[in-house]
């Protein structure tokens, strides 16, 4: 499955729940907006950040999600690699599986920038 299948996949189930509980997914819109706008970091830094906590926290839509943004923000492979390395310097071996899945994300959506 393709990182955008893996957001298509999503898209009707999430619409279904947030159907259900339109609040929080408003106060999470919110407070997703205001954590990645630009501050004494910008929103590409975030991004890229936000990527590598994916790996950690090996979700494959969220991987699919920031690695399509960090693409659309600029980011390159090189930046992209180098938040990955880290993420594999603080998760060892799962770091080394969802790491390279992260990459592929970035280079599916950078390839359609």
């Amino acid at each position: 499955m393709t990182n955008k299948e893996i957001l298509e996949d999503l898209r009707e189930p999430t619409k279904a729940l947030r159907d259900h509980i339109p609040d929080v997914f408003d106060g999470y819109r919110s407070m997703s907006s205001a954590a990645f706008s630009d501050g004494a970091l910008d929103a590409k830094t975030k991004e890229l950040i936000a990527l590598a906590i994916s790996v950690s926290k090996q979700c494959d839509g969220c991987i699919a999600s920031h690695a399509r943004v960090a693409a659309r923000r600029g980011a390159t492979a090189a930046e992209v690699a180098e938040a990955l390395g880290v993420a594999i310097a603080l998760n060892g071996g799962p770091g080394t599986v969802h790491a390279p899945r992260a990459f592929a994300a970035f280079e599916e959506f950078a390839s359609k920038q």
